[in-house]
């Protein structure tokens, strides 16, 4: 029985043969781990449906479906979609794992560090769009000109709705990360950020109502925080610049002594 992938150092050759049985490998676990937590995630689909359908107003917690297979197919299409994202830590760590060895071994280090900080960033965005956005956006939308509409509400165009908020939330938490990688190849300074802060507050705006938002609630719900980030991220920058400017003024000092150590 063959074991998991064997990693590649750094600067490691390899023939291409070697490369693509390392690419088979690697796939074999991805499609492993994604039929485990699909698994698992319908075995317990039950409560994903009901955690899914908590944001929903108390009297429209009981989904509508047409269809004798309707009820089998959304199941399956959610837990599907649990089993990705739960996967996710497994598929990346094994794409990342593939890549690797042509980084050098401090850039590995930052890489790590950027996922992390965009993992925690789409986390908290997941928390604000199921706890903040989604009862106030479907509460809102379940009541509007109620005296003229009935509510029913379908089962797979709720779950496809909640998914879309959900992903546009965790895109607009990753504009630190993105203002951060652009500070750091000299797009532009914290310094100019500050000086127009309103040109990007403007641009945060547009960017906020191109995001997927499918009703006026949503959007503005989505651009509140992205102001609030936006703003983060001009300090944040701010820190990094002079966390740089210090790394490299010690690396200027250092150079000197080490040369006259070796002396």
């Amino acid at each position: 029985m063959r074991g998991l992938p064997r990693r590649l150092g750094h600067g490691e050759k390899a023939t291409l043969a070697e490369h693509l049985d390392e690419l088979r490998g690697r796939l074999f676990v991805v499609v492993g781990a994604l039929a485990v937590t699909s698994i698992a995630a319908f075995a317990f689909h039950s409560r994903l449906l009901a955690w899914l359908n908590r944001p929903l107003p108390a009297g429209h917690r009981h989904l509508l479906t047409l269809g004798v297979a309707e009820p089998f197919t959304v199941s399956l299409t959610v837990s599907l979609y649990a089993g990705v994202v739960l996967a996710s830590p497994v598929i990346l760590w094994q794409v990342w794992a593939f890549f690797a060895p042509a980084f050098e071994p401090t850039s590995e280090r930052k890489v790590l560090g950027l996922a992390t900080f965009a993992a925690t960033l789409g986390a908290c965005g997941v928390s604000f769009g199921y706890w903040i956005v989604l009862p106030r956006a479907l509460r809102w939308l379940t009541n509007y000109d109620s005296t003229v509409f009935l509510h029913f509400i379908q089962a797979r165009p709720y779950y496809s709705f909640v998914a879309t908020v959900l992903l546009g939330i965790v895109i607009v938490f990753q504009l630190p990360l993105v203002v951060l990688g652009l500070v750091g190849l000299g797009a532009f300074s914290s310094r100019t950020l500050r000086k127009h802060r309103r040109v990007g507050y403007f641009v945060v705006t547009i960017v906020a109502l191109a995001l997927p938002g499918p009703d006026p609630m949503t959007t503005l719900l989505e651009l509140v925080p992205m102001w609030a980030l936006f703003e983060g991220s001009i300090w944040l920058a701010l820190l990094f610049e002079r966390r740089q400017a210090a790394a490299a003024s010690f690396q200027r000092v250092a150079a000197p002594a080490a040369a006259d150590g070796d002396r």
